[in-house]
C-alpha cells in the first residue's frame, strides 16, 4: 500500500518506523518545520523528520496547508506533492496543523487518524487528561477516518486500555501509543473494511489549562488522586506554589509522597515539611 504519513513527535515517529518496517511503500512524509529548542534557541528537528531522513524518505514541513491563509505558496507545493505521490491512504498521527479539507481527498482511501479515545466519548485536545479525571475504567485508541468534523469521522477499529487505579497519564499515554502503532500496522496489512459511523453521546475532551491542575482540597480524596495522576498538580503554601508529583490514596485519604516547591527541586514530602517547619493546623491551600 501507498502511505503517506503526515506527524511530528516521537508518538509519530513510532508509527511511521513501524509502517516502514511493515513494508508499506511511504513516497512522501510531512512534518512541521523545524522548531526552536534548548538554551540557544537552535532549530531542532522533528522525531519524524529525524526517522525519515534516516530512512531516506522524500520530506516536506509546509508551514500551513491553507491554500487561502498566511504561507499558500507552502501549501500548494504540500498540495502538488500529495498529487504526486498518487496515495492510496494518509496517515495522520499528532500532526500539529490544520488539515483543511482539501487534504481529506488526497488519497484514495482518504485520511486516517489515531485517536486516543473511545470515540465518541472525549473528542478532542486532551483524552487522555479527560478519561482519567472522569474516573473511566477504560479508554481506548480509535483508527478513524478524517472529515471536517472535530474527530467525528468513522471508526475502522478500536483497541480497548484498561485505566488502573493507580495509572498516571504518562504511563496510559505509552499504553496507547503502543496499541495505536500496532493496530495501525495490523489494519493497514490488510483490505480497510467499510468504516462504521461512530456511536453513542459525544463528550468533549477540553483542552487542560493550569488553573485546571490546581489542587482543591475540599473535593472527595479520589478526585484529587486523579488530578495528581494526571501530572502537573500544584497548590500553594505561603503564598507559593508547590507542585504535587506523587501521592497515594488509602482509607485516610490523600497521602502526598513527593512535591516541587517553587524553585526548588523535586523532593519527598518528608523532606519538604521538614524544611518547612509549618506550624499546627497550617495547610496547603
Amino acid at each position: 500500500m501507498r502511505v503517506g504519513f503526515a506527524g511530528t513527535p516521537e508518538f509519530a515517529r513510532l508509527a511511521l518506523a513501524a509502517l516502514a518496517d511493515a513494508g508499506h511503500e511511504l513516497p512522501l512524509v510531512l512534518t512541521q518545520p523545524d522548531r526552536p529548542a534548548g538554551r540557544g534557541l537552535k532549530l531542532q528537528p522533528s522525531a519524524v523528520k529525524l526517522e525519515a531522513e534516516r530512512r531516506g524518505l522524500s520530506l516536506i514541513q509546509p508551514r500551513s496547508l491553507r491554500l487561502d491563509g498566511k504561507y499558500p505558496d507552502d501549501a500548494a507545493a504540500a498540495q502538488a506533492a500529495l498529487a504526486q505521490a498518487r496515495l492510496d491512504v494518509l496517515v495522520v498521527a499528532a500532526y500539529g496543523l490544520i488539515l483543511p479539507a482539501w487534504t481529506l481527498a488526497c488519497a484514495a482511501r482518504g485520511c486516517l487518524n489515531i485517536h486516543g479515545s473511545l470515540l465518541p466519548r472525549w473528542r478532542g485536545a486532551a483524552p487522555v487528561e479527560r478519561a482519567l479525571l472522569a474516573g473511566d475504567a477504560e479508554t481506548g485508541v480509535c483508527l478513524m477516518s478524517l472529515e471536517a468534523g472535530l474527530d467525528t469521522g468513522p471508526i475502522y477499529d478500536t483497541v480497548r486500555v484498561p485505566i488502573g487505579a493507580t495509572t498516571t497519564a504518562p504511563e496510559l499515554r505509552s499504553a496507547l501509543v503502543a496499541a495505536g502503532v500496532e493496530q495501525l500496522v495490523r489494519c493497514l496489512g490488510a483490505p480497510l473494511p467499510t468504516p462504521i459511523v461512530q456511536q453513542g453521546e459525544p463528550l468533549y475532551a477540553a483542552k487542560i489549562l493550569a488553573s485546571d491542575l490546581r489542587i482543591d482540597w475540599s473535593q472527595p480524596a479520589a478526585q484529587i488522586d486523579r488530578l495528581i495522576r494526571v501530572g502537573g498538580a500544584w497548590t500553594m503554601f505561603r503564598g507559593k506554589r508547590v507542585k504535587v508529583l506523587a501521592a497515594t490514596l488509602d482509607e485516610a485519604g490523600v497521602r502526598v509522597l513527593t512535591v516541587r516547591p517553587e524553585g526548588k527541586p523535586a523532593m519527598s514530602f518528608a523532606d519538604f515539611e521538614r524544611g518547612a517547619r509549618s506550624q499546627p493546623g497550617e495547610f496547603f491551600q
